[in-house]
């Protein structure tokens, strides 16, 4: 059994949420599902930090919205060391929460409505854990265009950083803020999506950015994307 993105493994996922149902829930659909395997569970931010620690997991799925130490400071201190490989995927009952937006720019590769079916918990882990493309783009793009028109001035400094990129990698960009896959840029571009894979790894590289989500924020935060125009 594999993860389907040929690294031979399964996906190995850690939930935490303070609700014991909401745990055990998606303990239950994520094992049912090939290529997936729930390693642990947490209650809190602090717990979630130290399973991961212990576990090694590949996604931890996050509420956002717990006692004691959040999710929003524990997605922090999991994506903050330089070399960082876990992928935080953030649980909210709400798709405009500006604790969300925070977990974004803290390093969260995306997030998931607790409503979600089955299929679009395991698609979302899947995603995520292949770092392939934007989650829940509409639902996401929404997102990042409110919290940034509350911040409609970008910050110079981002701007510079900007700068730095070729122009075909400043459109690669602008399209990974829209919410297109590397397949559907390439289709936009005509090139291969091996070459898609190439300008986004420079992007990141660039702009010292962990992954297409942090990419898509950085596109609004900078004014590269404008809120509402997509």
């Amino acid at each position: 059994m594999t993860d389907g993105s040929g690294s031979g493994h399964d996906i190995r996922v850690l939930i935490a949420d303070d609700q014991v149902m909401v745990r055990q829930g998606f303990t239950v659909l994520l094992n049912a599902e090939p290529g997936i395997q729930v390693v642990g569970q947490a209650v809190d931010g602090a717990d979630a930090v130290a399973k991961a620690a212990e576990l090694a997991p590949d996604v931890v799925l996050m509420d956002i919205r717990m006692p004691g130490t959040g999710g929003l400071e524990a997605t922090r201190i999991l994506t903050a060391p330089a070399d960082a490989t876990v992928k935080v995927l953030v649980l909210t009952t709400f798709d405009l929460d500006e604790y969300v937006y925070e977990a974004l720019r803290a390093g969260a590769s995306g997030f998931l409505l607790k409503d979600a079916s089955a299929e679009e918990l395991a698609q979302a882990v899947r995603v995520v854990a292949r770092g392939d493309a934007l989650l829940a783009p509409n639902v996401t793009k929404r997102l990042i265009a409110e919290f940034a028109r509350l911040n409609p001035v970008p910050r110079a400094p981002l701007m510079d950083r900007v700068g730095a990129l070729t122009e075909r990698e400043t459109e690669v960009l602008t399209l990974i803020a829209q919410g297109l896959s590397n397949a559907e840029i390439a289709g936009r571009l005509v090139v291969a999506e091996q070459t898609v894979k190439t300008y986004v790894s420079r992007i990141l590289t660039k702009l010292s950015l962990r992954d297409r989500t942090q990419a898509a924020v950085h596109a609004y935060e900078t004014g590269l994307v404008r809120p509402g125009g997509f």
